[in-house]
This record gives structure tokens, C-alpha cells and sequence, in this order.
């Protein structure tokens, strides 16, 4: 069977399932089984696979059909147009993060903030493109889950940051040994009952409490001890908790500044508080 055989089939199974993705999947597997980057994919679509290779194929493909994600199964995804190691330890980076990190990289630019701490940090995706795109900054990078830690360690090692972020291992701020600039977070905050179904994700990453709030609460209220004079909070949100959190910070900070940008499908996803 050729490669573009393997591809045929291999998006027509996954059609059957009304995958949206299916293009793209089958690209990524077959490729993961070659060694062989997309350009490669598709100038040799006339190659024969080996039997060997075939049959590893067709068992990712199953692993595809059970609903396992495709960044778990080929160990890596790609976010803000780098390429991360991920595993079941840790939440997949999703593309609505990165108006987090062009929010942080434009607020810390902007006002030269030196000193970041990104909460619940997982893989690392978001403290290593910082650190890549902001070189004179110090990033420390906390979270409660010790395995996600040793997968944020691996990529801060494979992108040459392993000098400038810091991972930290404890809850919320509490690890975080001095007051930073800027404060960014991508907490848990799918409600509970919204859980059912999530096989292959870390429920510890995706647990937000009843409401979806509470991990969000729960770092609003240590922000005051961590946060430098003039310096920032930024946090992701899920849909509909606008105004819980606006609320929440208003009450907090009173003479805070807060904004909320929409991401490119107009959903409030990020919400920022000045103290300057």
C-alpha cells in the first residue's frame, strides 16, 4: 500500500466518525510512523509502506477511533507555531491560549515587565514561548502536579530555556519566592458536571469545581501578596464567566484596571487587571 493509499483510507474511516480534523490527523500519524515531515509526506506519496510500518499505522489509527487525542499518541503539538512534548500527564496547549501569550508578550513589552509567574503551567507551553519571546525575562512556572513538572522540565530543555523559567512545584503562588510583574494563568475551569466523557485528559487540569470557578477564586485571592506595584494579572476564562470574575476583581481591587478581549470566535477568553 502506497502512502497516498494509506491516506485515502485512512481519511475515510475517520470521515465515517464526522471527525473534522480527519485530514489533518491521518497526515500527522502517518508521518509520525515515518519519521518524515510533511513536505516529505507529500513528495513521496507514491512510497510503499513496509508491513511493518503499515501495521503500525493501522494501530494508531485505532487508538484515533477510540478518541484518544492525537497529540497523546504522537507525543507532540504544536502551539503558537512550536512544537511541544505532550503526554497524558498534562492538558493538550489549545489555540485560544495564545491570545494569553500575545496579551503577556504585548503588556510585558509594553511596560517592561522583568518578572513572570504562570500558574499551572503543565507542559510549559506558555512560560518557554514567553521566555523565547521575551529573552531579558525571569519566568517562574508553578504546578501542583509533579508529573506535569517532568513534562515542562523535558521542553524546557529541548527549547534552551532551562536558564531563565523556573519550575516550581506547589499550589497556586504559594511556591513563588518573590512579587513578579505580571501574574498569567490558564487555570481549571470546566464545571464539574461538564466532565463526563473526558477519558484521556488529566481531570486535575480540567476541574474548575461546581461552578468552574473555583481554582480561578482561589488565585484571584493570593494575586495581592504576589503582585508588584503597577503590575499585571492575566487569566484565561472559559464561556459565560465574564462577569464572575469581573466581579471577583473589582472587589479585590478596587482601583484595579480591568479589560476583557474576545478570541477569534468573539468568546470572552481573556481577562486583564492593571494596578498602575
Amino acid at each position: 500500500m502506497s502512502l497516498k493509499q494509506a491516506l485515502s483510507r485512512a481519511r475515510g474511516i475517520l470521515a465515517e466518525k464526522n471527525n473534522e480534523d480527519t485530514p489533518l490527523e491521518c497526515e500527522l500519524l502517518l508521518r509520525h510512523v515515518l519519521g518524515i515531515s510533511r513536505t516529505q509526506l507529500y513528495l513521496d506519496l507514491d512510497l510503499k509502506l513496509s508491513p511493518k510500518q503499515e501495521e503500525a499505522f493501522w494501530q494508531l489509527l485505532k487508538r484515533c477511533l477510540n478518541g484518544e487525542p492525537t497529540a497523546y499518541i504522537t507525543g507532540h503539538c504544536e502551539f503558537y507555531g512550536l512544537d511541544f512534548y505532550v503526554d497524558p500527564s498534562v492538558l493538550i496547549p489549545r489555540p485560544e491560549s495564545e491570545l494569553l501569550v500575545e496579551k503577556a508578550i504585548s503588556l510585558a513589552q509594553e511596560h517592561r515587565l522583568l518578572t513572570i509567574a504562570e500558574i499551572g503551567t503543565g507542559s510549559g507551553a506558555i512560560a518557554i514561548t514567553l521566555a523565547l519571546e521575551l529573552p531579558g525575562a525571569r519566568i517562574y512556572a508553578t504546578d501542583i502536579s509533579a508529573s506535569a513538572l517532568k513534562v515542562a522540565l523535558i521542553n524546557c530543555q529541548k527549547h534552551g530555556v532551562i536558564d531563565r523559567v523556573y519550575l516550581l512545584h506547589g499550589n497556586m503562588l504559594d511556591p513563588v519566592p518573590e512579587p513578579v510583574d505580571l501574574i498569567i494563568a490558564n487555570l481549571p475551569y470546566v464545571k464539574e458536571s461538564e466532565l463526563t466523557g473526558m477519558r484521556f485528559e488529566p481531570l486535575l487540569a480540567l476541574d474548575g469545581g461546581r461552578d468552574g470557578m473555583e481554582r480561578i477564586r482561589q488565585l484571584c485571592r493570593q494575586v495581592g501578596g504576589k503582585l508588584q506595584p503597577g503590575g499585571f494579572l492575566l487569566l484565561e476564562i472559559g464561556q459565560g464567566q465574564r462577569k464572575v470574575v469581573t466581579t471577583l476583581l473589582n472587589a479585590l481591587f478596587p482601583s484595579g484596571k480591568i479589560k476583557v478581549m474576545p478570541d477569534l470566535s468573539g468568546i470572552d477568553r481573556v481577562v486583564s487587571l492593571s494596578l498602575t
